[in-house]
């Protein structure tokens, strides 16, 4: 009796199989039918300076907005640690300068302007990077000094770019002239665009920004001055560097908006709210994104001499990008559980892949230093280290 049971139950198994196969894929279909499209949220007002008004108190954000945002910001903030991992392995070298934490203020960013507009950053530039099109397997081969890198192993951490992306830039707060004359350049073509220019809050007292200011201001250029102020210029605290902390209020007559850099929504309609308003001829605008990085200020720097693990761990449980961006959409049925932890392990396994080509590409060769000199030029003739070693170019 006993077998004949038990013959039975294997010959009804594959039945019970298939009807549970039917039944999670109706459940399926159900679930991914009753998401939410789209919800409107409550979101922080904004600090203004020379302005009536700022930009709007809610924000409406798409099922596909939100995952879209979601997987950005979980794969620059993968990205960062495997270059941590890396670094620590000594398979990367040199300045390396890490986003994680701050990942709100790209993504955000690039949510309220195109990529025909233009933006250039300082030296935490990976997650602009990715953000602007580059793809992680660029950015970790170049991060390792690889050929396949997207600055073909050349520029390293902090001299990455794409189209309409000028760097990552290493001299503190140079990027925020460069970047008035690419706005300057989009106010003469007259094609409608802006360019963005970021710095942080330690590069906020150089004299060479408030020079832009001035310039930016006379000509009306169309450029959204935008301090990252991650409270922490290397590691010296904004209350010990600076004697206004106020960084929104800086442009002294350019008028400017202090917004939570850990909102990516709130990120987003403010820069929608600048990019508006340059424009419409308005001139320069600035703002300040009070944010929060967790790792060091580099890979040199354990980031913790300054300030305490507690300090670090409550913002991460209280204000981490991520996981406020994952609790708004999973509280709106937007999206669920298994369906973000599927994005989370596509994520990691983008990375791995990329970490494995940018440990295994091979390094470029001797012949390849003085090439890409000019964009469109002939081959032409460089000397080496000394007059009787030459060198060719190319573009």
């Amino acid at each position: 009796a006993q077998m004949l049971l038990c013959c039975l139950s294997r010959l009804a198994q594959p039945q019970v199989l298939r009807s549970r196969f039917a039944a999670s894929l109706v459940v399926a279909s159900r679930s991914y039918a009753d998401f939410t499209p789209e919800a409107t949220f409550d979101i922080k007002k904004v600090d203004l300076h020379r302005l009536e008004e700022g930009p709007p108190l809610t924000a409406t954000l798409t099922r596909e907005e939100g995952l879209k945002y979601y997987r950005t910001m979980q794969t620059i903030r993968r990205m960062e640690l495997k270059a941590d991992q890396l670094y620590k392995q000594k398979i990367i070298r040199g300045f390396c300068h890490l986003y994680d934490g701050q990942e709100a203020c790209a993504v955000g960013i690039e949510g309220g302007i195109t990529l025909s507009d233009h933006l250039i950053t300082a030296y935490r530039a990976h997650g602009y990077t990715l953000t602007r099109g580059g793809t992680i397997r660029e950015i970790m081969a170049e991060l390792t000094g690889r050929r396949g890198g997207i600055a073909k192993g050349k520029g390293g951490s902090m001299h990455m770019y794409t189209k309409n992306f000028y760097g990552g830039n290493g001299i503190v707060g140079a990027q925020v002239p460069l970047g008035a004359g690419v706005a300057l350049a989009c106010k003469y073509l007259g094609n409608d665009q802006l360019c963005v220019s970021l710095y942080g809050d330690g590069a906020a007292n150089q004299g060479q920004i408030f020079e832009t200011y001035n310039m930016s201001s006379l000509w009306k250029l169309p450029i959204i001055f935008i301090c990252e102020n991650n409270q922490y210029a290397m590691g010296t605290s904004v209350e010990r560097s600076a004697a206004s902390t106020e960084y929104y209020k800086r442009g002294d007559y350019i008028p400017g908006i202090r917004v939570d850099g850990m909102d990516v929504l709130c990120v987003r309609e403010a820069t929608k709210f600048a990019a508006d308003h340059c424009r419409s001829g308005k001139g320069p605008i600035l703002m300040e994104l009070q944010t929060y990085r967790y790792h060091g200020h580099s890979m040199s720097d354990p980031g913790v001499s300054y300030r305490t693990r507690e300090e670090i761990q409550e913002v991460r449980s209280k204000s981490d990008p991520i996981s406020m961006l994952k609790d708004r959409m999973l509280s709106n049925n937007m999206a669920s559980i298994e369906e973000l932890k599927e994005i989370d392990i596509a994520v990691r396994k983008e990375i791995e892949d990329a970490a494995q080509f940018a440990t295994t590409d091979p390094e470029p060769p001797l012949d390849d230093l003085c090439s890409h000199i000019f964009a469109n030029d002939q081959p032409f003739e460089v000397r080496g280290a000394t007059p009787w070693t030459k060198l060719t170019s190319t573009s």
